[in-house]
This record gives C-alpha cells, structure tokens and sequence, in this order.
C-alpha cells in the first residue's frame, strides 16, 4: 500500500499580507530605469534631450554675455566706475554659497523621488525654493545698493550696462527656476483618486499663491530688517514694525495656509514615475548654479586679482 501524502497548505503564511506591498513596491520600483528609455532611438528619456537641447542654446547665450563683458573690462573707459569700489565682495559670497547649497538639496530631491520618498522629496524642494529666494533677496539688496549708494546704473555706465544685463538675465533664470520648483512641490499633493476639475484647480491656485506669498513677503521682511539695521534710505529700527506689520501678517497668514494646504488627504499621484521631472528641472536648477560660478569668477573675483 502507498502512503497517503498529506494535504499542501495552499494558504499564505501570516505575514504575506504585510510582506506583499514591500515586494511589489520594490519590485516596481526596479522596473523603472531613471538614466536609459528603451522606447526612444537614443536611449534618453525625450524630456531630458530636450532640457539638454535648452540647455545647449543657454550656454552659448550666456557665453555672449559674460564674453561681452570681459572685453569691455580689457578696454574700460575713462572716467567709469572702478567695480573694487562698488562690489561688495562679502555679499556676493553668501550668496554664492547660498545658491551651492540649493544645488546640492536639488539632488537630494532627485535622488528622494527616484526612490519613490515623496516627503523627503517636498522637503528638498522646500529648502531650494527658500535658498534661491534668499539668492534673489540678495540680489535685489545689491541692485538697491549699486543704484542708490554708487549711483551705477544700467544707462549711465558701460560697467553699469554689461553687469546689469549679465546678473539680471541670470536672476531672470533663477526667478523662473523657483517658480518652476513651487509648481513641482504643489503638483507633489495631487490627489491620485481625488475630484477633479474647476475645485482641484482653484485649490492648487491658492496653495501656489499661499506658497509664494509667504516666501515673497517673508524675504520683504527680512529685506526690511536689513535695510533699518544699516539705515538705509530712510529706514531704521525704530519705524521697522510700522512699516512691516502688514507684510508680517501677511507672511503668517501665507505659512498657515500653505501648512494647511500640506496637511495629510489621501494618497497622491505624484511617485517615483515622476522622477524624470524632477530630474529634469534639477538639470535646469544645476545649469544655472554652475553659470553663476562662472560669473562670480569672471564678474567679481577677477577685479580683485
């Protein structure tokens, strides 16, 4: 006679329940390929190869300028503004190191949603977005500066008219760059299976305009600040809290509501299928830090040596 074999037990074990949405996470997640899109003929995913194409025509456009610049420094004019005189060196450092570190939370950005770590992911944006504003705060303080204390201009100097065109346009870039970062960190809360239409779009509108109403008006405050501890133009500490109450206000009610905006809804759309977004302002984000290096070097350091 045969022995009877017992029963297979066809059931998952008890942890199968807990073990099976890691597995297919991971398992999606090592499906993805952030560097290589098989279904294009280069093998780059289309939206980088354009971002590099951009990239390409920016590089030769700030080429022209920054060369434009160091030709007329070679041949200066008489009688025109010596930049020793009216460069403050000390600012321009901060905020050059400013803008570095906004490059390297930038990568962790990157790196956080290629992983699929969504809030890790709107923090990094958060901090680029808040040390870029600081880099155009400072470079509103030093445009103020140049125009009221030197009396430099964009129209009545040749150093006034190729700087100003030069840090301008890069400013432009990184004005654009941080709105560009808000959209993305807004987009991060998109409800996967949420209602759709008129009320989703008025409610992203009021959490951009609560996001960049706290972090404009938080800036003008600090501006502020700055400007009644030198007295400059009029301003002093003892009519500091007049002239700011309201953009203190404002601030406070910005930040609540785009903490209110954030607050936990449900499961978001937003994941590590997005990386190539990311991915690609971070190329944006990048290119601009490394032309601010070479202007800083070309612009600034080289009338010191």
């Amino acid at each position: 006679m045969g022995t009877t074999r017992p029963p297979r037990n066809t059931e998952p074990p008890p942890f199968a329940s807990h073990l099976s949405p890691f597995l297919l996470m991971t398992s999606h997640a090592a499906t993805i390929d952030h560097h290589h899109d098989p279904s294009t003929s280069t093998g780059i995913p289309n939206k980088k190869l354009l971002m590099w194409a951009f990239l390409a025509s920016d590089c030769m456009f700030f080429g022209t300028l920054i060369s434009t610049h160091l030709i007329y420094r070679l041949h200066p004019p008489a009688g025109g503004k010596v930049p020793t005189q009216v460069f403050d060196i000390q600012l321009t450092s901060f905020s050059t190191f400013i803008l570095l570190m906004s490059s390297l939370m930038m990568a962790l950005a990157v790196n956080a949603i290629q992983k699929g770590n969504v809030k890790s992911c709107r923090w990094s944006l958060l901090t680029t977005i808040f040390f870029g504003t600081i880099f155009l705060g400072c470079q509103v303080f030093e445009f103020n500066n140049f125009v009221y204390e030197h009396d430099m201009t964009i129209s009545n100097s040749l150093l006034g008219t190729t700087f100003f065109t030069l840090t301008g346009t890069h400013g432009c870039h990184v004005a654009i760059g941080v709105l560009w970062l808000g959209l993305m960190y807004v987009r991060s809360f998109k409800l996967a299976h949420g209602p759709g239409g008129a009320g989703a779009w008025m409610k992203n509108l009021l959490h951009l305009v609560a996001l960049f109403g706290g972090i404009v008006l938080t800036t003008k405050v600090v501006l502020g600040l700055v400007w009644s501890l030198q007295d400059f133009q009029g301003h002093s500490m003892a009519t500091f809290a007049s002239r700011e109450f309201l953009s203190i206000a404002g601030a406070l009610v910005a930040l609540g509501g785009m903490f209110w905006f954030a607050r936990p809804a449900g499961e978001v759309e937003f994941n590590e299928k997005h990386a190539i977004d990311v991915e690609s302002m971070g190329l944006y984000w990048h290119f601009v830090d490394i032309v601010w290096i070479v202007i800083f070097t070309a612009v600034y350091l080289l009338e010191y040596l």
